[in-house]
């Protein structure tokens, strides 16, 4: 039986433990700061980012993996004998990142079985996709079977998120169909989604940061009642509101197991500091 490897990008915001625990590999996006370029998740990471960005007086950029970064991973994956790779990667709406996997993969023709997906997501979202992925390639299911496992989940799993401003969204173009948004009144605190084209999308408007919290809680108890859940929180230098979302949602949902980790630089270029999201899905 073949060997399935996970391939994902640094947009997935994996802890490196949980990588390292379950072989995942990562290619780095960039985020440059003026001449200053670092690579995402290896070079720097999410407090010294926020520092940075904080201090500096432009908005930093972010690019995409080129083609020739994917295939040295992929030739370093598939130098094992009998492995495939199952790559997951940011949502083609907020990047090329995607496609550069996938021109990748067509450089390998005949020599490897890669297949790329577009996770539609974002941040954890895609993490979360990622890791019960490997844990399926680790009991052994099929590349197939891995394949429908990740459809099925991108499909069942719920995001929500609040940002502390939309301008960093709007000065990244990545603010999608919540462009409606800006310029709303002081105080109102849209909770906003990742949808099924893999866009922000608004989903309402919450006056303050904890009624909007408490809504978030509300609104994944609607969309999964009693069912018993996998969660996920993860915040941008905003520690206090994730462990606000976190207790909230303890009191009202069926949480098998929850995961915290925080935004990485990439996608705190696009989202700015004091961002706090709430991914869930059912329990396999």
């Amino acid at each position: 039986m073949a060997k399935i490897r996970l391939v994902t990008d640094s947009t997935s915001d994996i802890p490196e433990t949980v990588r390292r625990q379950y072989g995942i590999e990562m290619v780095p996006l960039k985020v440059h700061f003026g001449e200053e370029t670092y690579e995402d998740g290896i070079t720097i990471h999410p407090g010294e980012f926020y520092d940075k960005l904080a201090a500096a007086s432009a908005l930093p950029t972010t690019s995409q993996p080129s083609p020739a970064d994917f295939l040295d991973i992929y030739k370093k994956v598939t130098a094992e004998p009998g492995v495939e790779i199952i790559s997951v990667h940011l949502s083609s709406a907020f990047s090329g990142t995607y496609q550069s996997a996938v021109l990748a993969k067509s450089l390998m023709e005949g020599e490897a079985d890669i297949t790329v997906v577009d996770s539609k997501s974002a941040s954890y979202g895609i993490g979360l996709l990622v890791v019960e992925a490997a844990k399926a390639a680790e009991a052994g299911r099929s590349k197939e079977e891995i394949v429908a496992l990740i459809d099925k989940l991108r499909r069942e799993m719920r995001i929500y998120f609040l940002v502390d401003t939309l301008e960093y969204l709007k000065k990244g173009g990545r603010i999608g169909k919540a462009a409606a948004l800006v310029g709303s009144l002081l105080q109102i605190k849209p909770i906003l989604t990742i949808d099924d084209d893999g866009e922000v999308a608004s989903v309402e408007k919450v006056r303050g940061q904890k009624k909007a919290m408490s809504r978030i809680a509300e609104l994944l108890k609607h969309d999964f009642g009693e069912r018993e859940l996998q969660v996920a929180v993860a915040d941008a230098k905003s520690p206090d509101s994730a462990d606000e979302l976190v207790a909230l949602l303890k009191s009202n949902l069926n949480i098998a197991s929850l995961t915290r980790c925080e935004v990485g630089p990439v996608i705190g270029t696009h989202t700015g500091p004091g961002v706090v999201a709430a991914f869930a899905y059912p329990a396999p």
